[in-house]
Protein backbone atom coordinates (compact mmCIF):
# COMPACT_ATOMS: atom_id res chain seq x y z
CA UNK A 1 0.00 0.00 0.00
CA UNK A 2 0.85 3.10 -1.02
CA UNK A 3 1.61 6.47 1.96
CA UNK A 4 -1.71 8.77 0.75
CA UNK A 5 0.62 11.59 -0.02
CA UNK A 6 2.40 9.44 -2.79
CA UNK A 7 -0.75 8.88 -4.53
CA UNK A 8 -1.54 10.48 -7.90
CA UNK A 9 -4.74 11.40 -7.03
CA UNK A 10 -3.65 12.66 -4.05
CA UNK A 11 -1.19 14.73 -5.29
CA UNK A 12 -3.52 16.22 -8.10
CA UNK A 13 -5.68 16.76 -5.55
CA UNK A 14 -3.76 18.72 -2.99
CA UNK A 15 -2.56 20.89 -6.07
CA UNK A 16 -6.35 21.96 -6.39
CA UNK A 17 -6.90 22.43 -2.73
CA UNK A 18 -4.39 25.42 -3.07
CA UNK A 19 -5.76 27.02 -6.18
CA UNK A 20 -9.56 26.62 -4.96
CA UNK A 21 -8.04 28.50 -1.58
CA UNK A 22 -6.09 31.06 -3.87
CA UNK A 23 -9.44 31.31 -6.14
CA UNK A 24 -11.52 31.90 -3.05
CA UNK A 25 -9.99 35.09 -2.18
CA UNK A 26 -10.83 36.72 -4.70
CA UNK A 27 -14.83 36.28 -5.04
CA UNK A 28 -16.62 39.32 -3.63
CA UNK A 29 -17.72 39.34 0.23
CA UNK A 30 -20.98 37.62 -0.69
CA UNK A 31 -19.76 34.78 -2.62
CA UNK A 32 -16.68 34.65 -0.42
CA UNK A 33 -18.35 33.37 3.31
CA UNK A 34 -20.97 31.02 0.88
CA UNK A 35 -20.07 29.45 -1.83
CA UNK A 36 -16.23 29.61 -1.08
CA UNK A 37 -16.31 28.05 2.15
CA UNK A 38 -18.61 25.13 0.75
CA UNK A 39 -16.14 25.08 -2.17
CA UNK A 40 -12.66 24.46 0.26
CA UNK A 41 -14.20 22.38 2.91
CA UNK A 42 -15.79 20.03 -0.05
CA UNK A 43 -12.05 19.89 -1.35
CA UNK A 44 -10.85 19.51 2.26
CA UNK A 45 -13.00 16.59 2.70
CA UNK A 46 -12.66 14.88 -0.64
CA UNK A 47 -8.68 14.72 0.03
CA UNK A 48 -9.83 13.10 3.33
CA UNK A 49 -11.38 10.74 1.44
CA UNK A 50 -8.80 9.91 -0.67
CA UNK A 51 -6.94 9.23 2.71
CA UNK A 52 -9.39 7.15 4.00
CA UNK A 53 -9.84 5.27 1.08
CA UNK A 54 -6.05 4.49 0.60
CA UNK A 55 -6.23 2.78 4.85
CA UNK A 56 -9.35 0.33 3.62
CA UNK A 57 -9.69 -2.94 2.15
CA UNK A 58 -13.10 -1.97 1.20
CA UNK A 59 -12.67 1.35 -0.54
CA UNK A 60 -15.96 1.19 -2.64
CA UNK A 61 -17.97 3.60 -0.73
CA UNK A 62 -15.48 6.06 0.46
CA UNK A 63 -14.40 6.27 -3.55
CA UNK A 64 -18.14 6.17 -4.49
CA UNK A 65 -18.29 9.39 -1.90
CA UNK A 66 -15.20 10.87 -3.46
CA UNK A 67 -16.86 10.90 -6.94
CA UNK A 68 -19.64 12.64 -5.51
CA UNK A 69 -17.40 15.31 -4.29
CA UNK A 70 -15.54 16.01 -7.23
CA UNK A 71 -19.15 16.62 -8.89
CA UNK A 72 -20.26 19.09 -6.22
CA UNK A 73 -16.50 21.03 -6.35
CA UNK A 74 -17.43 20.73 -10.19
CA UNK A 75 -20.91 22.32 -10.04
CA UNK A 76 -19.90 25.19 -7.66
CA UNK A 77 -16.89 26.15 -9.94
CA UNK A 78 -19.28 26.84 -12.22
CA UNK A 79 -21.83 28.34 -10.16
CA UNK A 80 -19.02 31.13 -9.30
CA UNK A 81 -18.26 31.37 -13.36
CA UNK A 82 -21.73 32.03 -14.24
CA UNK A 83 -21.70 34.43 -11.15
CA UNK A 84 -18.85 35.89 -12.89
CA UNK A 85 -16.52 35.47 -9.93
CA UNK A 86 -14.13 33.64 -11.97
CA UNK A 87 -13.16 34.55 -15.76
CA UNK A 88 -13.26 32.10 -18.55
CA UNK A 89 -9.42 31.32 -18.71
CA UNK A 90 -9.31 30.40 -14.82
CA UNK A 91 -12.31 28.58 -14.90
CA UNK A 92 -10.96 26.08 -17.60
CA UNK A 93 -7.27 25.80 -15.75
CA UNK A 94 -9.66 25.05 -12.39
CA UNK A 95 -11.91 22.59 -14.00
CA UNK A 96 -8.71 21.02 -15.63
CA UNK A 97 -7.66 20.10 -12.53
CA UNK A 98 -11.11 19.04 -11.20
CA UNK A 99 -10.84 16.34 -14.56
CA UNK A 100 -7.98 15.05 -14.19
CA UNK A 101 -9.06 14.16 -10.22
CA UNK A 102 -12.19 13.09 -11.29
CA UNK A 103 -10.69 11.00 -13.86
CA UNK A 104 -8.21 9.27 -11.60
CA UNK A 105 -11.01 8.81 -8.97
CA UNK A 106 -13.15 6.95 -11.68
CA UNK A 107 -10.07 4.44 -12.99
CA UNK A 108 -9.11 3.52 -9.07
CA UNK A 109 -12.85 2.93 -8.61
CA UNK A 110 -12.92 0.60 -11.55
CA UNK A 111 -9.52 -0.86 -10.09
CA UNK A 112 -11.04 -2.26 -6.87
Amino acid sequence: MKLHNELPVYKATYDMLLEIFQLCRGFSREYKFTVGESLKKETIDLLTLIFRANSRTDKGNVLQEARERIEVIRLFIRLMKDMKQIDLKVFVRVNERVEEVSKQLTGWQKSV
